[in-house]
């Protein structure tokens, strides 16, 4: 655990009416639920750095991930997920990393023909998928056309708002003074800001509304017994809203709480002196599952208060919940713990030169009292878009939003400084946004969440093998001869079955694709005579988990800061091309002819008839394992006209302006069929550019053919004749980032140069010793101004972000 602050130096609670009693049995029932859940099922969080806010279609999208498990880096995790969502939830990309130490590195390639518009990066663990996915790390990034010529910006100002409002600790009580905070916000879910009055039913004014940041706002009353209250609210284009406060509670009990940083005063506020119902009470505070702070009170004495010292508690949202005697939650307020615990980082040195392809040197100091793991990421100030407007980091993530369910919008204001105005608008935050990673009622009642998915070690594979007859194999074996291509490594297995059947093996560790070639055996029979299934993961199945909040239209970006980064986006595409198609020179001999691709010499085994020729683009799935959902969702993006868009089982297709013709083994079907083959049946997919001659083919062809048995079950290898062949997706690789050395003259180097991202390390090497981190890295053709964002995690869990202009 990253803490653990001793409950004796924590019951002590001033009050100025009464001695607070020792606990009770009730309320040690709270404590012993909380601390059950705390660890069966620890928290694991998820966060991104990401090279850059904004992208291009043609570009990279380089991240580096830190995990953590209970504020610590979680050093167990090997497997991390990562998605590519569009606007309508679908999944365009997808792919499992590995991790270790709590990070993880990996990277998406956006196709030129990517469809511009609105994305969202999902990332998150095995363990994380059996809560809330409400809590996985997600990100909305936009994705440009850099083809596209921009117009004039057009106004996207909402047309409507809505205004919400929170009475401190859930409920106002009549006849006691009570804080009400509330959010203003448009229709697309961002803040406006608005001013107004509250007023009783004769039409009296009893407070002044007015935002304070980003459409928030609180205000103080007292309500009556039989009195209602209704706030007329103005927003800054002059619409009006009336709406009704929620109904003060002539019963209960509510929490006041002031944040007053070395010490959180709370008070407990009864609806009536009167109810002895409400006398015992328990005060809990948790950060992280973990408990920090316990007092019982006793209203029967009084108003009963007291503090929470946070001398020993770290920066993150502390829940503090008011229980009954019943074990009920009666109230609950949010707090935020701002402490000076972050990881400092500066620029030691620097040796910057703006001259074309000229060398670069910084040298970054760290704290020199423990270790710390940091991500670096250099772009063009100039040129590339930056998110001011609704900007996030690893600080404002891990500390403060991986914890809220809602949306906070530009986060990272929030830890800009500490002076009085930014903590007030934090805790303005705390006010209106909700915790609920758990529920009270259930844990106390033994209720725990129900765990599908086990906490990861590695790559798992499940299976069960029936015998002869139908039955499970209750005596016998799996034998596997594992082969991975991308490393040239082999290796032999045995899976022991038990009385179901069933196989489990874990802490597999293979990049890219495993060639798994088994055989079933009987050891009672010593016979062959053995079915083997094997079982999907979770990420390779079609069921997708949707997000639970919808994706809201980013803020326009100004086309004078797009058109450079458009442009050197669309030169940059020019440039990788050129590589790409670049003719080899071996010494005085031009090499023009090539040898035939794997995709070549499969479409011939394949390809026939009018589908043999026309202008189009072969994909050969015979040597890879495709993780895409079905043929429509691999295709996506991938072939330049073509739009694939809408619910992907069921998707809308065009091509230039007409549906193409969909082809079975070169038979006319239709898209629902296709939808359902599954992905290990495809052998080759060939899209054919219009027109193509064949019927129904006048805006084009999609023809997928499916695997012969030859493409199966290889029998040229005599280690593993006799054997079924399985295919099992490992680990991504993740490529290497492209950072030239003029330094040497290469061929290469006489193409222009018009990289964005000038540099990006995903983990940068820490000299243990000074406790600095050297970088270098050559400018391109034309940035003059350059950003440097570092972000890094300690061992002990604090986070820490550096950025600045050069």
């Amino acid at each position: 655990m990253k803490w653990k602050i001793p409950i004796a130096l924590l019951t002590g609670v001033i009050t100025a009416l009464a001695f607070l009693p020792a606990p009770t049995d009730w309320s040690d029932k709270i404590v012993k639920a909380l601390e059950q859940f705390s660890s069966r099922y620890p928290q694991e969080k998820v966060y991104l750095h990401m090279d850059k806010d904004y992208y291009a279609s043609g570009e990279t999208i380089w991240f580096r991930a830190y995990i953590t498990l209970q504020g610590l880096p979680s050093t167990q995790a090997t497997n991390l997920y990562v998605e590519l969502l569009d606007k309508n939830n679908n999944i365009v990309q997808k792919k499992l990393f590995a991790s270790g130490g709590g990070i993880s590195t990996g990277d998406f390639e956006l196709p030129e023909a990517q469809k511009p518009g609105q994305y969202q990066i999902r990332a998150y663990t095995a363990w994380m998928n059996n809560f809330d996915p409400a809590y996985f790390f997600t990100k909305t990034i936009e994705v440009f056309d850099p083809a596209k010529k921009l117009g004039p910006e057009s106004d996207s100002l909402a047309q409507d708002f809505a205004v919400q409002f929170f009475p401190e600790g859930g409920n106002s009580m009549e006849g006691q003074p009570s804080t009400v905070a509330f959010k203003a916000i448009d229709q697309n879910g961002y803040p406006i800001e608005v001013s107004g009055a509250v007023k009783n039913s004769k039409g009296e004014q009893i407070s002044v509304i007015k935002s304070l940041h980003d459409g928030m706002g609180s205000f103080d009353y007292n309500p009556v017994a039989g009195e209602t209250y209704q706030a007329t609210v103005k927003s800054a284009k002059g619409q009006t809203k009336t709406v009704n406060l929620p109904t003060a509670q002539s019963k209960g009990l509510t929490l006041k709480v002031y944040n007053k940083g070395a010490r959180i005063f709370y008070q407990a506020v009864p609806g009536s002196a009167n109810d002895t119902s409400f006398n015992d009470l328990l005060v809990l505070a948790q950060m992280n599952s973990q408990m920090v702070y316990k007092a019982n009170l006793d209203v029967g004495e009084g108003r009963i208060s007291g503090f929470i010292p946070t001398g020993g508690i770290p920066s993150g949202v502390l829940q503090i919940t008011l229980f009954t005697r019943s074990g009920l939650p009666v109230s609950e307020r949010l707090v935020f713990v701002n402490k000076k615990d972050r990881v400092e980082m500066d620029v030691l040195e620097s040796d910057v030169h703006r001259e074309p392809r000229s060398k670069n040197t910084f040298v970054l100091r760290l704290p020199d009292t423990i270790n710390t793991s940091i991500s670096v990421a250099v772009t063009d100030a100039e040129a590339v878009p930056v998110d001011i407007k609704n900007a996030s980091n690893i600080i404002s993530n891990l500390l403060m939003t991986s914890d809220l369910k809602g949306f906070v919008y530009n986060p990272a204001w929030y830890f800009r400084n500490d002076s009085a105005a930014t903590l007030q608008a934090l805790d303005l935050v705390m006010m209106t946004n909700g915790w609920t990673r758990f529920s009270w009622e259930k844990i106390v009642n033994n209720e725990f969440p129900q765990i599908k998915f086990p906490y990861e070690q590695g790559l798992t594979m499940d299976g069960k093998a029936t015998s002869g007859t139908g039955r499970p194999l209750t005596n016998g074996r799996i034998d596997m001869i594992i082969k991975v291509p991308a490393d040239s490594s082999s290796m032999f297995a045995q899976a022991p079955v038990d009385d179901k059947g069933e196989f489990h093996i874990t802490g597999m560790v293979f990049p890219d694709t495993a060639y798994i070639y088994y055989q079933g055996n009987d050891n009672i029979r010593k016979t062959k005579d053995v079915s083997v299934k094997f079982n999907s993961h979770f990420f390779e199945k079609t069921t997708l988990i949707k997000i639970p909040f919808p994706l809201r239209v980013p803020p326009a970006v100004d086309n004078s800061a797009l058109k450079s980064f458009l442009a050197n986006a669309s030169e940059s595409n020019k440039v990788q091309r050129s590589i790409a198609n670049r003719q080899v020179y071996l010494k005085e001999v031009n090499v023009n002819a090539k040898k035939a691709t794997p995709a070549e010499t499969t479409e011939k085994r394949y390809v026939s008839g009018l589908f043999a020729g026309g202008d189009g683009m072969t994909f050969d799935l015979t040597k890879e394992t495709a993780t895409s959902l079905n043929v429509f969702q691999y295709l996506q993006a991938k072939v330049a006209g073509l739009n694939i868009t809408g619910d992907i089982n069921n998707p809308s297709i065009s091509w230039r302006g007409g549906a193409p013709g969909i082809y079975l083994n070169e038979m006319q079907t239709d898209i629902s069929q296709i939808s359902t083959l599954p992905m290990s049946d495809v052998a080759l997919i060939k899209v054919i550019r219009p027109p193509f001659m064949g019927m129904g083919g006048a805006n084009g062809a999609i023809a997928v053919y499916t695997k012969k048995g030859g493409d199966n079950t290889p029998t040229n290898d005599p280690s593993v004749r006799g054997f079924e062949l399985y295919k099992k997706a490992g680990y991504s690789v993740v490529k290497q980032f492209y950072s030239p050395d003029y330094s040497v003259k290469k061929e290469v180097h006489a193409l222009p140069d018009k990289r964005l991202t000038l540099y990006w390390s995903a983990n940068l090497p820490v000299d243990t010793l000074t406790h600095t981190a050297k970088f270098e890295f050559y400018n391109n053709d034309f940035t003059k101004k350059f950003r440097v964002v570092v972000e890094g995690m300690a061992e002990d869990g604090a986070v820490g972000r550096l950025e600045q202009e050069f």
